[in-house]
């Protein structure tokens, strides 16, 4: 049963989800939130697998809560893809009038984004599908936000990346061209298991926390395969 933080500036929209959650069999919510610094509060106290996050509060917007929420944490690459034991995911919630926001809610680590007026069925499915660990977009949605607000970095290199060996740089570019680890096993003849272990590392020695954060962190440092 995934346990859901709800955050959401507006009372009817929170207390429609809420409702929702609570009336559905196998969700189970464990706290509600008005604005950012709320959600981070909360989120501390109640460890929810899942936090439907808004994007514009006032105060501490969504963006800002999400960074304080997953940065950090050292357990945050655990079960990226197959597991949700790897600490909460944010699952942002937007009206497509910004994608910009959007982009820099991935780039903070949100596992994906979803639209205030998704049918309740399609909500229900998303929450079980971050949960799972999965991203909420296609690669190819994603590369578009990329292609259109991602800067490659012009700065030093990621404090990080000196630290990878040569195989776990290889498999952190097929993870920022969207590749699943099952994909980037048959690319690169390992099991699965072993592309998990490789992708933990990535993202521990990185200090990232969602797959779609390990993206955008490739492509703004020239590391995503490009694929053809």
């Amino acid at each position: 049963m995934p346990s859901v933080l709800v955050v959401d500036d507006q009372f009817l929209i929170r207390s429609g989800l809420t409702a929702l959650l609570t009336a559905a069999p196998g969700f189970e919510v464990v706290g509600e939130a008005a604005d950012g610094e709320e959600a981070v509060r909360l989120a501390a106290a109640t460890r929810p697998d899942v936090i439907l996050m808004d994007i514009r509060m006032p105060g501490m917007d969504g963006i800002a809560a999400t960074e304080r929420i997953l940065g950090g944490r050292e357990d945050s690459a655990d079960g990226l893809e197959d597991s949700a034991d790897g600490g909460p995911k944010v699952l942002v919630l937007t009206t497509f009038d910004s994608d910009e926001h959007v982009f820099h809610a991935l780039r903070a680590g949100a596992a994906g984004f979803l639209v205030k007026d998704t049918p309740p069925d399609r909500l229900l499915a998303a929450i079980a599908t971050v949960h799972a660990g999965e991203m909420l977009f296609s690669p190819r949605a994603l590369r578009g936000l990329i292609d259109t607000y991602a800067t490659p970095v012009a700065r030093a290199p990621h404090p990080g990346l000196d630290t990878l060996t040569p195989r776990e740089r290889e498999v952190f570019a097929l993870v920022g061209a969207g590749l699943s680890n099952d994909n980037i096993a048959g690319r690169l003849v390992l099991s699965p298991a072993t592309v998990k272990t490789h992708v933990h590392r990535c993202m521990s020695k990185l200090a990232l926390s969602s797959r779609a954060q390990a993206v955008v962190v490739a492509h703004e440092f020239g590391l995503a395969a490009r694929m053809h």
